[in-house]
């Protein structure tokens, strides 16, 4: 994955915008930041997750996944290596922490339409 393919995943997502933070740049919902590129350096990116999300990722994928350094990492922050890292898995924990800071109704209104679009493409297949 490139930094520009993790950029265009955080972009992709409902009232997303890009900022800059500590002279690089994230990507924010509402004011609140979900995920970071270039930080401590350009092959990296982050998510924040929740701790047990992070577990996750990180077991089924420690080639990508890396839990940040100090007390971010224990709160879940979640380096994404982006030379190794996976579109599909990188979008998943991109999703999850967009809807980890997401304003609720935001966040809610989402995954029910991510719930539509599954239901509709599930009965175009069986159909």
């Amino acid at each position: 994955m490139t930094a520009a393919e993790f950029r265009r995943l955080a972009l992709s997502l409902p009232e997303t915008e890009e900022r800059s933070h500590m002279n690089h740049p994230d990507f924010r919902v509402a004011g609140k930041i979900f995920a970071t590129l270039g930080y401590p350096d350009a092959s990296r990116g982050m998510v924040k997750l929740f701790p047990d999300q992070q577990a996750e990722f990180v077991t089924a994928n420690p080639e990508s996944f890396v839990p940040v350094k100090g007390g971010w990492g224990k709160q879940g922050c979640t380096s994404v290596l982006l030379r190794t890292a996976n579109k599909d898995r990188v979008k998943a924990a991109m999703q999850a922490a967009w809807e980890r800071v997401a304003p609720k109704g935001l966040a809610n209104g989402e995954r029910a339409a991510k719930k539509s679009r599954s239901l509709r493409s599930a009965a175009l297949r069986s159909g």
